[in-house]
């Protein structure tokens, strides 16, 4: 039986209570299955770490990590920590030095969920989109600086290499081989106005796509993108994105799949060099924490991905399973979903569904 070193970073305000509630999904496979046992070891970086230490982690906090197997990861942001500095020297980090150049974020409305989009069912809002996690515009390299003492320039340099962008690309044509959908990849650009970067990229598109030709592919242009994902998402299957770009278009994703509450995502070092993080992308809700209302699903959600990503794919199919037949109880979900539960009942009743399938 495998053992699994999982590190365990809840974070900020509801960060605690869906963690909780993705720990217990995930303790409840390992109690019932003879293909592994968990290890969990807990971390209390984040903004409150902050506040008391001045930093987001300790000194020798990405060594500590570098022995887990995967991080679980709740969410980060609390009042008095500038969102530059949560962001940046806590999850960026993470995700550079442990070369997580893939973003995995799935886009899919699940049945008994109310999407904003007229007429769109859970047969049309199906898609994956893999976006560059590592470099693009969020790289930090750039600065501010004063010219002549009077004026000041800005500077925030967007940094692509061949390899990760080349790597990225792979991912995304092997992942739509995997899914079998669609079969389709689209690549998201703005190459007409971004005139190095962006054909950069889609020169290395072209390429790959040379390599896969039973996969269908295509470029759109990131705004024509967005405006597809409202009016047409059902042309979608693997999308895959620089760091903006795909930032800004997951967040699309979220919306038309009916929130932010089932908005899972998994930062991916496809090598397995490093350890993976995976993690519910709806931020910590300061106004929400304390009072047990808190959707856990996209938490739970991270979890299936992780059973995945480790190679437990039967087990994370039946975790998804479960989330999608509390979907049909609409009393016992949270006041997000129009129900009137708790996050810990909600996340009770996922654990009792999938229980009985296990």
């Amino acid at each position: 039986m495998k053992k699994y070193k999982i590190g365990v970073i809840p974070g900020d305000g509801i960060g605690h209570e869906v963690m909780k509630e993705g720990l217990k999904v995930l303790e409840a496979v390992a109690q019932r299955t003879s293909e592994f046992s968990v290890d969990f070891t807990h971390y209390d970086y984040g903004c409150e770490y902050y506040l008391r230490n001045g930093v987001m982690m300790e000194n020798d906090g990405i060594k500590k990590l570098s022995q887990q197997d995967a991080i679980l990861l709740g969410a980060v942001g609390f009042p008095g920590v500038e969102d530059h500095i949560s962001l940046r020297d806590l999850l960026l980090r993470i995700r550079q030095e442990f070369n997580q150049y893939v973003n995995l974020r799935p886009v899919k409305l699940l049945p008994n969920v109310q999407g904003p989009l007229r007429g769109k069912g859970p047969e049309d809002i199906d898609m994956v989109f893999i976006r560059e996690n590592t470099e693009g515009e969020y790289a930090g390299v750039g600065g501010i600086q004063s010219v002549g003492g009077i004026q000041s320039i800005a500077l925030q340099t967007g940094v692509f290499t061949r390899e990760t962008t080349l790597k990225t690309m792979e991912y995304a044509f092997e992942y739509a081989k995997m899914r079998n959908k669609g079969r389709k990849v689209t690549s998201i650009t703005k190459s007409n106005a971004l005139n190095h970067s962006m054909v950069f990229w889609d020169n290395i598109f072209s390429e790959v796509a040379k390599r896969h030709q039973q996969i269908v592919h295509e470029t759109l242009h990131v705004d024509a993108a967005a405006m597809f994902m409202v009016q047409n998402p059902e042309r979608f299957d693997v999308l895959v994105a620089s760091n903006l770009f795909g930032d800004i278009m997951t967040d699309i994703g979220a919306g038309i799949q009916g929130g932010l509450g089932f908005a899972a995502g998994a930062n991916i070092n496809p090598e397995k060099k490093f350890p993976s993080m995976f993690e519910p992308v709806h931020g910590s809700a300061p106004s929400l924490a304390g009072k047990g209302i808190a959707n856990p699903i996209a938490m739970i959600w991270s979890v299936r991905m992780l059973l995945d990503f480790l190679g437990h794919p039967a087990l994370g199919e039946l975790v998804m399973q479960a989330i999608v037949s509390v979907l049909d109880e609409p009393a016992h979900l949270t006041p997000d979903l129009g129900g009137t539960g708790t996050t810990e009942s909600l996340g009770d009743l996922v654990c009792e569904r999938l229980l009985e399938n296990l």
